[in-house]
């Protein structure tokens, strides 16, 4: 199968066996492999059986001779023991994808065709599969931009006049002309953003910030800190400035607010997830729509979210 076909792609919106051998193609590149043992070697397709008999395999089901249990390739995802089509899994996930801001859960249930509470769970469980394994620490290929941003009201507190203590902090990291990773933290001061710092970024890479308090104590832990003092109106200073990761607080607080609206506290981590993989997958890193949907669908293995444990 090849990715690039346009009838292949319109059809696995609607076409079960279509999206089926799309997702295949996509878990399975050098074929089957048993998701309860890992083993290749001795895999059969269980062929269907005529209806009028009253036994039917259902499609796609698949043996293995090592461990002799059945598998699909939903088995092992987050996409397992769920009732709704694979298609509509497919086509929610391409949605998702390819909206710069994210779609809303209400839009989803319009487009499927599912319930509200159906389309929820569905897209929570789709950026479950755009978790990244942050495996590689930023900093290796340009300076890394780090800053916070402010969501939300947080439980039990009222809206304040002035000031973002009232409200949930978001701090992302953006390696220019790279990836960005963000986090839901409790505050922003030096003790608590430094860890997520010296987790993220090598200790040799070239740290910008604003001249918040709390960077000028971090900056020390890397070999350059440069900062930018917007407290008196300085935006950039050569190739000095936090334009990036700015630039990537614009478009996801537009997704927040024009698009969700309202993010709960507790599923916050989520929706940053959310924009990060768009971000980290966007056109300018050579990925389209169609590639986009192909790597969150890679990210469906081995992960397990159930709607009673949705945190």
């Amino acid at each position: 199968m090849k990715m690039h076909d346009a009838t292949f792609d319109e059809n696995r919106f609607h076409d079960e066996d279509a999206a089926r051998q799309f997702l295949e193609a996509i878990i399975w590149p050098n074929g089957p492999v048993c998701p309860h043992c890992g083993s290749s070697a001795r895999i059969c397709r269980i062929e269907s059986q005529s209806k009028e008999k009253g036994k039917g395999a259902r499609p796609g089901l698949r043996a293995c001779g090592d461990c002799r249990k059945q598998f699909s390739v939903t088995v092992g995802t987050v996409f397992e023991r769920s009732k709704v089509p694979l298609h509509k899994w497919l086509l929610a996930t391409h949605l998702m994808c390819s909206s710069k801001k994210g779609i809303s859960s209400l839009q989803l249930q319009r487009l499927l065709h599912v319930t509200y509470k159906t389309a929820w769970f569905m897209a929570h469980r789709i950026r479950e599969a755009m978790k990244p394994d942050n495996s590689e620490m930023l900093g290796g290929n340009g300076p890394v931009e780090a800053d916070e941003t402010y969501i939300g009201i947080k439980p039990g507190r009222k809206k304040a006049r002035r000031g973002y203590g009232h409200k949930n902090a978001v701090l992302s990291l953006v390696e220019r002309n790279g990836q960005v990773r963000s986090f839901h933290v409790p505050s922003v001061k030096a003790d608590t953003l430094k860890p997520y710092l010296k987790a993220n970024i090598i200790p040799e890479a070239h740290l910008m910030t604003d001249d918040a308090g709390q960077y000028r104590l971090i900056g020390p832990e890397f070999a350059y800190h440069d900062v930018v003092a917007h407290s008196q109106g300085e935006y950039a200073r050569g190739r000095v400035h936090t334009n990036t990761v700015e630039g990537f607080f614009s478009i996801f607080k537009r997704g927040i607010y024009g698009v969700y609206q309202h993010v709960s506290v507790l599923h916050l981590h989520r929706y940053t997830t959310e924009f990060d993989f768009r971000y980290n997958h966007r056109a300018k890193l050579g990925f389209d729509d169609t590639q986009r949907e192909a790597q969150a669908l890679k990210g469906i293995s081995g992960k397990c979210l159930t709607y009673r444990r949705n945190d």
